[in-house]
């Protein structure tokens, strides 16, 4: 883009040359002139391509400017949630419904109640900052793919989520046995590309065991949160027709 803002300053410029040197080899002081003419609007159209690329480094810096604080507040709110509940957890005088409410009792992970509040704040942050937002549902069975299905470890499962996330991504266990993620700046390749390493994960801590998938992101597949949640839900469903791993992905939403 740049270059093509340069390309009628760069060819006003040639011209005044070429009308400079005809004027010196031929001694026509109408060239003359007009290479002074030439030169001068090549240098009207270096002076606006040089205040256009300002310009544009200015906005640029701002928007990386606010990216990084918007980044940083959430990393910052995250962490302090982190070790608020790592506190109620060695502290024997926390109200235990209180602790459950945030965290699964079973499995350390955040907890479904949690994991609304978060999702409803994650999308409103990415609305006013542009950025996309992904959300996970996994189902992970034993059994497969010669018998019946069987819930797996939730332990096992737990660890190996925890142990692939980023400290920016939030993970939960939803009262229906199901593990959601939350994934933040994270568009549907970077999602699809974070349950194939937790897949691997899994494979390296227990044999025998199946992960089934269901991804949703924002804005790609839906714009609400329970739009988001409904999605995810029905990929996921769809990945569990098949008796194998299997990730799918939302259908897109329509304009």
């Amino acid at each position: 883009m740049n270059a093509r803002v340069a390309l009628p300053g760069l060819v006003t410029g040639m011209l005044g040359l070429a009308a400079g040197l005809v004027a010196f080899l031929f001694e026509q002081q109408i060239f003359g002139a007009v290479a002074g003419l030439l030169a001068l609007a090549a240098g009207v159209a270096g002076l606006r391509l040089g205040q256009q690329l300002a310009e544009q480094s200015a906005v640029q810096r701002l928007v990386e400017d606010e990216l990084r604080v918007v980044r940083a507040e959430v990393e910052h709110k995250e962490a302090a949630l982190r070790a608020e509940l790592e506190a109620m957890s060695h502290d024997d005088d926390t109200d235990p419904q209180t602790a459950e409410m945030l965290t699964d009792p079973s499995t350390g992970l955040f907890s479904e109640s949690f994991f609304n509040v978060a999702l409803e704040s994650r999308v409103a942050a990415a609305r006013r900052h542009l950025r996309p937002v992904a959300v996970v549902l996994l189902e992970v069975v034993g059994g497969l793919p010669n018998g019946e299905p069987t819930e797996a470890n939730a332990d096992i499962v737990a660890e190996s989520i925890k142990v692939t996330l980023r400290e920016a991504d939030t993970s939960c266990r939803l009262r229906n046995g199901y593990f959601a993620l939350l994934l933040e700046d994270t568009p549907e390749n970077g999602a699809i590309w974070t349950v194939e390493r937790i897949r691997r994960q899994l494979m390296g801590a227990e044999a025998g065991l199946t992960l089934w998938a269901g991804v949703a992101c924002y804005p790609a597949h839906a714009f609400s949160p329970d739009e988001i949640m409904s999605a995810a839900e029905t990929a996921l469903i769809a990945a569990k027709e098949w008796r194998q791993d299997r990730i799918e992905v939302a259908i897109a939403a329509a304009d």
